[in-house]
């Protein structure tokens, strides 16, 4: 089953996104659309992420690719980057360099659930 693609903007339109230099590296929450990152992320879960991140092969993050943001799993080879969606339905991207990646995911949660935190970064 393909879901319909929904544009849901990170700040309100016409809101000046300009902010404090603390405020831009603070952890922020998503829900996660979609299936194009199951099964281990599902359509609805909450996932936590850390702008000042460090990327590196294999992790999950959040990148800026073709005028929108894309939630996949980064990859490394021999040619460069990429964006990985965990659902074979799904297309990888290639990205010119790491400047794509906004954040790293660091946890995610099914709503309604207080013992389905997941934690993708140790601590």
């Amino acid at each position: 089953m393909k879901f319909e693609q929904k544009v849901i903007p990170i700040a309100p339109a016409g809101q000046d996104t300009a902010l404090s230099a603390c405020a831009d590296a603070e952890p922020f929450a998503l829900m996660v659309l979609g299936d194009s990152m199951e099964p281990e992320f599902l359509d609805g879960e909450i996932i936590i992420i850390e702008p000042e991140g460090l990327a590196t092969d294999g992790c999950f993050v959040l990148a800026w690719h073709n005028e929108e943001y894309i939630f996949r799993q980064l990859i490394k080879s021999d040619t460069g980057w990429t964006l990985h969606p965990l659902n074979p339905a799904y297309e990888d991207a290639v990205i010119p360099g790491l400047e794509s990646v906004k954040g790293v995911i660091i946890q995610k949660k099914k709503p309604g659930s207080r013992k389905s935190i997941k934690h993708y970064v140790k601590w």
